[in-house]
């Protein structure tokens, strides 16, 4: 029985691509900088070939990788979390999802009033953390929903659970989704939930993204088309807008992330474990939280044996990244870069260099082949088995 686990670390990237300063990401590299935390350590990520991918430089690899490895090239025209994951499913973007770095137009804001009944505030790029603390208790007073965007694209609506009860703003979400269509189709509309008196605002775990559907099939379609599982941990469902997954939970971190997907390989199915571990992104790398990132890293790898010992003979273990995010750059946003694959399991190569890939599509491509599933994705299966 075949099954797959796949692991994005969410902007775990390692190195600028060579069009990252036409992104203003010039010299970024997220795993470097988050190397240099005082606690970091990946022992057993450099065993499986971590740091013997193309361009890792400033690790010593492992002499005799049990894993094989290369390093992802981003095909689509982006640096976010839905593109990113497109591709990973084997859809490449051949143009960039729209942007508003002066707000949203008009057009869009009245609608959205219109829609919703209530009025907005902000209306701009910001912090996350920084717009409930400037706009929470004006929010909290008047009941206008606190709208925001970054250098990514996304409508970010925050609101106190107090004011517009949690299940209420999904549902605001969901009209804020039907409106942003079209050439404003932003790739995901995120509920911001936040709690809290003025001065110590704090968001939930209570965030929830409502993406646009994949434009084309991806392989979580052809797996599932196929009678085979897909199940989704942490956002996965959300990123894919349902399409493709048969099943899904949601978690509130990267501990939980991972405690899941034990239970998940100690289920019998067969298909597809796909896992998205947010932390990395949502509370380092956005925040500039070198050290933090760091310590996220090295939990992962601490987990990481815990999980190697429950692959069965015919598991694969897949470990990427979807973007980058440089906590030690001066921006706080995402950041254009190669990614990791890392691949482990009785099936694999040991020691296999892949070199560098032209598309993190190539991941899709290697897993529909692996279960005998024809797919009209893009990608090329990667030669890793033995």
């Amino acid at each position: 029985m075949k099954r797959v686990f796949l692991i994005v670390l969410d902007s775990v990237g390692i190195g600028e691509m060579p069009d990252a300063a036409s992104y203003h990401d010039a010299g970024s590299n997220t795993l470097k900088a988050a190397s240099r935390g005082k606690n970091f350590h990946m022992e057993h990520m450099k065993e499986l070939g971590l740091f013997n991918i193309d361009g890792i430089d400033w690790m010593e690899g492992a002499e005799q990788p049990k894993g094989a490895f290369a390093r992802m090239a981003e095909a689509s025209r982006g640096k976010d979390t839905t593109i990113g994951h497109w591709e990973i499913a084997g859809v490449i973007s051949g143009e960039p999802l729209p942007t508003y770095p002066d707000g949203f137009p008009d057009e869009v804001i009245q609608a959205f009033i219109k829609e919703t009944g209530r009025g907005v505030l902000c209306n701009r790029p910001y912090s996350g953390t920084e717009v409930i603390k400037e706009y929470g208790e004006e929010h909290m007073k008047t009941g206008d929903l606190i709208v925001y965007t970054s250098a990514d694209s996304v409508f970010q609506i925050a609101a106190h659970e107090e004011i517009v009860p949690v299940e209420e703003l999904y549902a605001i979400c969901e009209k804020a989704r039907a409106i942003l269509r079209g050439r404003h189709g932003v790739g995901r509309v995120i509920a911001r939930p936040f709690t809290g008196k003025p001065g110590s605002f704090a968001r939930t775990a209570n965030r929830h993204d409502f993406s646009l559907e994949p434009p084309k099939t991806t392989m979580l379609n052809a797996l599932k088309d196929a009678g085979l599982t897909v199940a989704g941990v942490g956002k996965i469902n959300d990123i894919f807008a349902g399409s493709g997954i048969t099943q899904t939970v949601r978690t509130k971190g990267n501990e939980e992330g991972i405690a899941l997907t034990v239970e998940h390989m100690k289920k019998e199915f067969e298909g597809l474990c796909f896992v998205n571990l947010v932390d990395y992104d949502m509370l380092y790398g956005h925040r500039n939280d070198v050290e933090g990132y760091a310590g996220a890293l090295t939990y992962f790898d601490e987990r990481l044996p815990e999980l190697l010992a429950l692959l069965k003979e015919e598991d694969v273990l897949m470990i990427t990244a979807d973007h980058g995010c440089d906590p030690s750059t001066p921006s706080t946003d995402h950041s254009r870069e190669y990614t990791p694959l890392v691949m482990y399991g009785k099936k694999v190569k040991e020691g296999c260099n892949l070199g560098t890939r032209k598309t993190f599509a190539d991941i899709a491509k290697t897993i529909t082949e692996y279960f005998g599933v024809s797919a009209d994705i893009a990608g090329e299966a990667l030669p890793v088995w033995k």
